[in-house]
């Protein structure tokens, strides 16, 4: 009896376990396909130049994920890094993230976000996909990473 119980007790505290995992109210914060990639780029300030006439920038060197970054001056030495796959929809050709200050916008669906919060406007349910922004005072760089 007792063995039957401790066994019975293991198969329903893992069957609850797996539930919870994978319920409907945990949120990922992109589609399934969205491109995993190592995010780490360090930009100079010749680099970014944009950041001081238009508060934005497109990042397309190499470590800037699969479609490049959005860069956004969001604040006196405080930016914000998006990656321009639509974090909604899996990628195709039409799914490159272009800016319409002050908004972020898919070509294939029209879903728009704000660009200094990330947050969806229109059609997507997600916030676009942020990554972290380091500010060097001392060399007036800013890396962007996602480790």
């Amino acid at each position: 009896m007792k063995k039957t119980f401790s066994i019975l007790s293991i198969f329903i505290l893992l069957v609850f376990s797996t539930l919870s995992i994978n319920s409907c109210g945990r949120r990922e914060d992109t589609v399934n396909c969205f491109p995993n990639v190592p995010i780490n780029v360090t930009l100079l300030p010749n680099n970014y130049n944009d950041l001081t006439i238009k508060q934005w920038t497109y990042v397309d060197i190499q470590g800037a994920g699969t479609r490049g970054l959005i860069v956004v001056k969001a604040g006196i030495n405080t930016y914000k890094a998006y990656d321009r796959n639509a974090p909604h929809i899996c990628p195709d050709l039409n799914t490159t993230l272009k800016v319409d200050y002050p908004l972020v916008t898919c070509p294939k669906d029209n879903a728009k976000w704000n660009i200094l919060t990330g947050e969806p406007v229109a059609v997507s349910p997600l916030p676009l996909k942020t990554y972290f922004c380091q500010v060097d005072p001392a060399t007036n760089s800013i890396t962007v990473y996602n480790y």
